[in-house]
């Protein structure tokens, strides 16, 4: 049995999370950590306000669906600690990966960040990134809840430089008048993104392609939190065995 705490255990993702371990066969729910909440997590675990739960009960996996500032403080507890981290949190920058990369090189634990955690939505970016060479323009249209803070996602932004880096042709934007200003949305290495955020929503992506005559869209929606579990915990069974920092599903699914 895999025994497994969870990082911000108390909000939307975390308690998903929390539920999806309980369930796995051979996976057991022993912390769940969340400052701001109280209560239980599902297999009547008490949330607890501090990191240092998860090492009184033995957790050998900490995931993290928190925001950007917990999840740095977070991993470096988990590199300090020898616990491996599974993290959902988006934002972070080159650089900062770079130095988490060096900091659970030294560790004995490992790490895995992905942007998204749905399987479609690994091989939506896959996709983009095989199509992005025959194609000279493209743009990105991300959709997500009213509560998600940053625009555009890291999806998104993690799609367009996959896409950046399989090809550098891309025709310059048009557009020499803009009326609203942010109409043509902002840009990632030179690809437009849209960032939409509404009411009713959870995540989606669509991925426009364009060149002589023809266009190509590649879209995922996600309908509901559960579509992450399955990529959580695949990445819950894989840390162990994946040394250092590894960044996107990718490695784990072997395209």
């Amino acid at each position: 049995m895999i025994r497994v705490g969870v990082f911000g255990a108390g909000g939307r993702m975390g308690s998903t999370v929390c539920r999806a371990v309980t369930e796995a066969p051979d996976m057991e729910l022993v912390a769940a950590v969340d400052p701001g909440a109280a209560g239980t997590a599902p297999g009547d675990v008490a949330l607890a306000a501090e990191a240092h739960q998860l090492e009184a009960a033995g957790a050998e996996v900490a995931v993290d669906f928190t925001v950007l500032d917990a999840a740095r403080e977070n991993l470096r507890w988990c590199a300090e600690h020898g616990v491996h981290a599974v993290v959902g949190t988006t934002g972070f920058g080159e650089r900062e990966l770079a130095e988490l990369a060096e900091l659970f090189e030294r560790s004995s634990a490992n790490a895995i960040i992905a942007p998204n955690f749905a399987i479609g939505a690994v091989l939506m970016m896959r996709f983009s990134e095989m199509a992005a060479p025959f194609f000279e323009t493209a743009e990105i249209i991300e959709l997500h809840h009213d509560h998600k803070a940053d625009a555009p996602s890291g999806t998104a932004a993690r799609t367009a430089q996959r896409m950046a880096a399989a090809s550098k042709d891309w025709a310059d934007d048009p557009t020499t008048t803009v009326i609203a200003e942010g109409a043509r949305g902002g840009t990632i290495e030179g690809i437009p993104i849209h960032s939409v955020r509404m009411r009713g929503m959870v995540a989606h992506q669509e991925v426009l392609l364009g060149t002589e005559g023809q266009t190509l869209s590649i879209r995922h929606d996600s309908y509901d939190r559960s579509s992450f579990m399955p990529g959580v915990l695949l990445a819950v069974r894989k840390v162990a065995d994946t040394p250092g920092l590894t960044v996107g599903l990718d490695a784990l699914l072997r395209f």
